[in-house]
């Protein structure tokens, strides 16, 4: 029910935290930076239809227990708030694969100081597709990786360029991306 997804201000909170942050794929009234605390951002999803294939899965975010994150709350009107609930329980989990349960936490919006009821995907440990690959199986899969969204690499990638522009270095992504072997097709370095 959508009503109790809102905040007492009367608008629905997304939190994103890593596609979310570059893709959102809904219309919001404002996007701030924002902190969650009591889970981290992770690669612990296999992706055998976004990022990955059956025969070569990827990999992609969770928030997993323990820790804090940094990403963007997104402000959405209590009026769209149905449809955009729609539209991210159909992203998040695919058919009847149920990899994320959509929760009610406390969110601190660092723009502003205030805390707020915000809706977030957490991964869930449950699942076939959760995992928890150490960081040079995780870089060798993403590296691998290529679904309907396109290449498991170019999420990685781009969910670190955004967190750096918001000043977020994400230090587990930030060595996943330091061990994916050169692109295919990438000149070797000048010397």
């Amino acid at each position: 029910m959508p009503s109790r997804s809102l905040d007492p201000d009367g608008q629905l909170y997304v939190f994103g935290y890593g596609s979310l942050i570059w893709r959102p794929g809904f219309a919001h009234a404002a996007a701030h930076p924002a902190l969650l605390r009591g889970f981290h951002r992770r690669f612990c999803i296999w992706s055998r239809i976004y990022r990955g294939s059956p025969e070569a899965p990827g990999l992609v975010l969770g928030l997993d227990r323990g820790g804090a994150c940094r990403g963007v709350a997104f402000s959405v009107p209590g009026r769209e708030a149905a449809a955009v609930l729609d539209y991210l329980d159909a992203r998040e989990n695919i058919g009847d694969e149920v990899v994320y349960a959509r929760r009610l936490l406390p969110v601190r919006l660092l723009d502003s100081g205030r805390t707020v009821r915000t809706v977030a995907y957490v991964a869930e440990r449950g699942s076939a597709h959760y995992c928890r690959p150490a960081a040079e199986e995780a870089a060798r899969a993403i590296a691998r990786g290529i679904g309907q969204a396109g290449a498991n690499r170019d999420y990685l990638l781009n969910t670190v360029a955004h967190l750096r522009a918001m000043g977020v270095r994400d230090a587990g992504l930030d060595r996943i991306a330091a061990l994916l072997p050169a692109a295919p097709g990438t000149p070797p370095d000048a010397g």
